[in-house]
């Protein structure tokens, strides 16, 4: 690839702004809201054994997997499956390869789509708490209700949009790395912050308690591994789509096992972290920990509420949910726009632009809590887990013999160990394939 070329389409200066645009990747809505209150379901210390086993599994084989597939071919999921096709297959494998490729494209904008409203949400929550507005509503469920409606959003919905994709026409370097950079170590000092205050609330041990008692009859209970199984996957980001197209920006020299490592670590601190403010925050005021999506939207907001310096607090919740969501955006809406730019040979710019206006042109009419929870739904159960169960068929076993070990490998200088085949090929397929039919059999794990 000539140097101009390569500049142009970007790549990341460093291993740490690289493992931290993964964090932030990995890092988002799933943390905050659905592993405390699955922790807490779920029998406390007995899933997070179930939660940390899968882990170590998925993050040393998918996520190095998708993270390696894409730094050998310098390509999103369009260019490797055409790539690993060819391989395999010679001329005649190129056009299917491309037709599959897709799949997780379609995924990746598919989610960013809706996901994208909920940030459009998020932001109108730290202006109505900045304007005072929220902290005297006196029906939380009334004021969200309000913005959830169709077409009720739309001013914070392209606002999010606007922020998301302004970071975006920087590029790689200039604006992904250097974001995440700031977003996320931001992110982890707020909650800090919050869990600091939340320690301090008459009644929080009673949540912790919740959270961290171990009740070991629940290892028995099969709807425990399927729910950390599905937690464990989707906070990885495996969907065969935004880790590749990453990787894809990863210098030759960077050891993708260690990087993997970290992520893995980083996104698992984060839930925790999420998990130890969120849930003694709600037991200390006897609401519903149990209430899904709209404790975020109407059972936080009422602790807030009811705090001193509740109003200081939800400002600092706010905008670090916001980064979260914003590094996870990015990383989601960068796949569509690296597939334009490889496979049209459009500039970063115009393929910037085109994806904002489809998530504009599409999101507007999802803008309601129904139609938007359908959507992302209907995504994540039909598309994410089939996007990175044909990248791990792809890369682990299309691919020739050798080759998946020889770029895992690259940039490393200990060997890896025999156990890499069979926990990629064999195990690391095997739950992705479980997790897509477990999914659409329980309407939804991640």
């Amino acid at each position: 690839m000539k140097e101009k070329e390569k500049d142009a389409r970007g790549e990341f200066r460093t291993r740490l702004g690289f493992i931290i645009a993964c964090v932030g990747s990995a890092v988002g809505m799933g943390n905050i809201w659905m592993f405390p209150y699955r922790t807490g379901e779920f029998g406390g210390s007995a899933f997070l054994i179930a939660y940390f086993i899968f882990v170590i599994l998925l993050g040393f084989s998918g996520v190095i997997g998708e993270m390696a597939f894409g730094r050998s071919v310098k390509c999103g999921p369009i260019g490797a499956f055409t790539k690993a096709m060819e391989m395999r297959f010679g001329p005649k494998g190129r056009i299917p390869g491309k037709i599959i490729g897709m799949i997780p494209v379609l995924g990746s904008l598919g989610i960013a789509i809706g996901y994208s409203v909920v940030v459009g949400w998020f932001l109108k929550y730290l202006w109505g708490t900045i304007s005072g507005e929220l902290m005297q509503a006196e029906d939380m469920g009334a004021y969200f209700g309000e913005l959830a409606v169709d077409f009720g959003s739309i001013g914070w919905h392209f606002l999010g949009l606007l922020l998301t994709f302004a970071i975006m026409l920087m590029g790689v370097s200039k604006g992904i790395e250097k974001m995440n950079k700031v977003m996320m170590p931001i992110f982890f000092i707020f909650f800090i912050l919050l869990l600091i205050r939340v320690v301090m609330l008459p009644g929080a041990a009673e949540g912790y308690r919740y959270m961290f008692v171990p009740r070991w009859e629940e290892l028995g209970n099969i709807q425990t591994w399927v729910y950390a199984l599905g937690q464990a996957f989707f906070s990885l980001s495996l969907a065969g789509s935004g880790t590749i197209v990453y990787g894809s920006y990863l210098k030759k020299d960077i050891d993708v096992v260690s990087c993997a490592g970290n992520v893995a670590l980083f996104d698992t601190c984060a839930a925790l972290l999420a998990g130890m403010v969120v849930i003694p925050a709600v037991f200390a005021f006897g609401l519903d920990v149990g209430s899904g999506p709209p404790l975020m939207f109407i059972t936080l907001p009422a602790v807030f509420q009811q705090i001193p310096f509740g109003a200081l607090f939800a400002v600092i919740f706010f905008i670090a949910v916001i980064f979260a969501a914003v590094t996870s955006l990015m990383n989601l809406f960068e796949t569509p726009i690296e597939a334009l730019q490889s496979e049209l040979k459009l500039s970063r710019r115009t393929s910037v632009c085109i994806v904002a206006l489809i998530a504009a042109a599409v999101g507007v009419f999802i803008e309601s809590g129904d139609a938007v929870g359908g959507w992302m739904d209907a995504v994540s159960i039909y598309i994410i887990p089939l996007g990175a169960l044909i990248a791990a068929v792809m890369f682990f076993w299309i691919c020739p013999k050798g080759y998946a070990r020889e770029q895992i490998q690259m940039g490393r200088e200990k060997k890896v160990g025999k156990w890499l085949e069979p926990v990629t090929k064999y195990v690391f397929v095997g739950i992705t394939f479980a997790v897509y039919v477990l999914g659409i059999f329980f309407g939804g794990i991640g």
